[in-house]
């Protein structure tokens, strides 16, 4: 294998370098933070009842989330073209895997995820008015705001990630507020917020939870917690529009997931303390729920409207990132050629355009909840395989110094924090699989069919002698 160099020259060159390192810590953060730390500390709390368990479980979440910014700050020091982990699963094992990854981020883990989200925005939207969000109108304005967001990054990368970082100050504020209010509340009686010895498990308890029955509950308590805290890892895909990619993505992303981990375990801590452990596990919106002991049903209001805000920033840094994978397929020929095309504000529109038609179909369809069922199972395993990533260029470079690039970045404690989140992603990728079965199997069904649609791409290919694609024997 005659591996190409991970910074290879390519038509990136046309790409305006045009966000520096606050626009790249606001991308990180936004593709983190959105509907998810508003719900999700409920599903939590339903699986480990605990007060010590629930803010371990997201502590324990952003370790793993940390562990995997310092891998990604590492291979992104070694490149400075768009496609984030398109470029490292080409580069290190085989285009054909790489594929399958951009395939399952269209088809399931961001379009599918960016429908259920854009739905969640709609429906936000309408709750300070105490208007009707029926399916009929949280779809039209969720198609509306789709739409909204695809012109807007078509614009250029500047007005995508001015967007972006709008609507990530504005939640930053609405969190502060959730935060800030939910401290005046009166805390849960001692009883409640005591920590108790129950774990769920499968909907019951017990005083005397057997050692697997509190690891599957711990386990499954992650897998929410690892979908509120995935998205850093969409910064590296527009490496391309970055000024000094190696040095200011790498610090984009640890500064970023560092925020957002103060930011989830602070929401966390406020959720315990207003509403006890067990208040928590039975309350199905505990942000809403917090403002509204805080401040009565303005509260609720106040803090929808910051959700719907949160949510529509999900979906700008969604559309600004994930399309510049689908870009790097068709760079290397492996997908529709007119998605390697750049309009006059020098960003791939038709790939922009492609990512926000499927998004609006999925809406319009009503399939998002199912196909979201799907996403866990499959971006853990692509996780995974990117942290392997390190070892197989670590080896080259031993083996071929000029591989590597010149000063960059380390993840500290390689190679134990690697096998750590390599680990921590199978335990996630295990625990889905065994609560949820039918789910992650469809999701890995849908994965696979990416093999026999490289296979026709791959037959379709001519050779692109500028800027080739590794050959592999």
């Amino acid at each position: 294998m005659q591996p190409a160099a991970v910074d290879s020259s390519s038509p990136e060159a046309d790409l305006a370098r045009r966000l520096g390192l606050f626009d790249i810590t606001m991308i990180v953060m936004g593709g983190i933070i959105g509907s998810g730390i508003f719900i999700n500390p409920y599903v939590v709390a339903r699986q480990v009842p605990s007060t010590i368990l629930i803010l371990a479980a997201w502590a324990f979440g952003g370790l793993i989330a940390l562990a995997g910014a310092f891998i990604y700050a590492e291979l992104s020091s070694q490149a400075s073209t768009s496609g984030g982990q398109y470029v490292y699963l080409r580069d290190a094992f085989h285009p054909a895997l790489a594929f399958v990854y951009g395939w399952a981020l269209l088809l399931v883990t961001q379009s599918g995820g960016m429908a259920a989200v854009a739905v969640t925005f709609a429906k936000y939207v309408c709750a300070p008015g105490q208007m009707e969000a029926n399916d009929t109108v949280a779809a039209l304005l969720a198609t509306i705001v789709l739409i909204a967001l695809t012109i807007i990054n078509c614009l250029g990368v500047r007005a995508g990630s001015t967007t972006q970082n709008l609507f990530m100050i504005l939640k930053l504020i609405a969190i502060a507020a959730l935060v800030g209010f939910g401290l005046t509340v009166t805390g849960a009686p001692a009883s409640a917020i005591a920590t108790p010895t129950v774990v769920a498990s499968g909907g019951s308890t017990s005083s005397s939870p057997g050692i697997w029955n509190s690891l599957t509950a711990f386990g499954a308590a992650l897998i929410p917690v690892q979908f509120a805290y995935g998205g850093w890892q969409t910064s590296c895909f527009v490496a391309g529009e970055v000024r000094e990619p190696r040095k200011n993505l790498p610090r984009g992303l640890v500064l970023g997931v560092l925020g957002v981990i103060a930011v989830y375990l602070s929401v966390n801590f406020v959720c315990v303390h207003a509403l006890g452990a067990q208040g928590l596990g039975e309350t199905r919106t505990p942000a809403s729920a917090v403002m509204r002991l805080a401040l009565g049903e303005n509260g609720a209001r106040i803090i929808a409207v910051g959700i719907a805000l949160s949510t529509a920033g999900f979906l700008s840094q969604s559309m600004l990132t994930a399309p510049r994978v689908y870009f790097a397929m068709a760079e290397d020929g492996l997908f529709f050629a007119r998605l390697a095309k750049l309009n006059r504000a020098r960003v791939p529109a038709f790939a922009i355009a492609l990512q926000g038609t499927l998004a609006v179909v999925i809406t319009l369809s009503g399939r998002y909840e199912q196909i979201l069922n799907y996403v866990i199972s499959v971006d853990v395993i692509f996780f995974a395989l990117t942290a392997a990533t390190v070892f197989v260029f670590r080896q080259r470079a031993k083996a071929n110094p000029s591989l590597l690039k010149a000063s960059p970045a380390r993840t500290p404690g390689h190679p134990f924090t690697t096998l750590f989140f390599i680990i921590a992603c199978a335990g996630v990728a295990f625990s889905t699989l065994y609560r949820y079965p039918h789910n992650s199997l469809i999701g890995l069904g849908i994965m696979l069919t990416g093999f026999p649609a490289y296979l026709f791409w791959r037959s379709q290919k001519t050779p692109n002698v500028e800027h080739p694609t590794p050959n592999i024997e």
